[in-house]
């Protein structure tokens, strides 16, 4: 009878003990940082990649805000001229456009890059100055503001040059612009109204 009752309990035993360890690999698991591996970096906030495209002058998002708003890019101009059927007066001011962005974004982009590296400088001594740190935190915010604005600036000086046609073109070359009536509800209409005119599902 002894037996016959320790044969399940140990089955028993042995499966709460299995479930016990299972949650335990799974809240450790919980527990681990989505940074790992990224404490190995010389500078810990940027990647070799960061590093690489912010001291070549690369876009980096920067420029965001004014691609995703339908405003051209000196870059890409350049690289869809044929597409666009942009003219030779065109194509020389958008080149002036793009080395003097270019010159610029690699001036500001190494600073950032030095910037970060003293920042993560100042944490891997462990230092404990709150002054120091809010002064460089401040030349960061800066840096990366005027870098910001070199992209923009580039972006805005490209709408005195081109026609509106070729803005328009631009977009819809990226893949911004969508002609599907439902998801271009002109202004001034009802989006309700306009969406069951033209047979759009909720």
């Amino acid at each position: 009878m002894m037996k016959k009752l320790c044969i399940p309990f140990l089955f028993i035993s042995f499966i709460t003990a299995q479930n016990i360890s299972a949650q335990h690999e799974e809240h450790q698991k919980d527990l681990k940082s989505e940074y790992v591996g990224q404490e190995q970096r010389t500078i810990k906030s940027l990647s070799e990649k960061d590093v690489e495209e912010l001291k070549a002058g690369k876009g980096w998002g920067f420029a965001k805000a004014a691609e995703l708003n339908g405003i051209p890019g000196p870059l890409h101009l350049l690289e869809m001229k044929e597409e666009i059927v942009l003219t030779e007066e065109q194509i020389k001011k958008i080149k002036v456009i793009f080395k003097a962005m270019k010159a610029e974004a690699i001036t500001f982009g190494n600073e950032l890059v030095s910037a970060e590296k003293k920042l993560n400088i100042f944490f891997a001594e462990q230092k404990n100055d709150q002054d120091e740190l809010k002064e460089m935190l401040m030349d960061i915010s800066e840096i990366t503001g005027e870098l910001r604005f070199v992209h923009l600036n580039a972006h805005l000086k490209t709408l005195k040059i081109l026609t509106k046609a070729q803005v328009n073109l631009y977009n819809e070359l990226r893949g911004y612009t969508s002609q599907d009536p439902c998801e271009n509800i002109p202004e001034g209409h009802n989006p309700e109204m306009w969406k069951r005119h033209n047979n759009c599902s909720e």
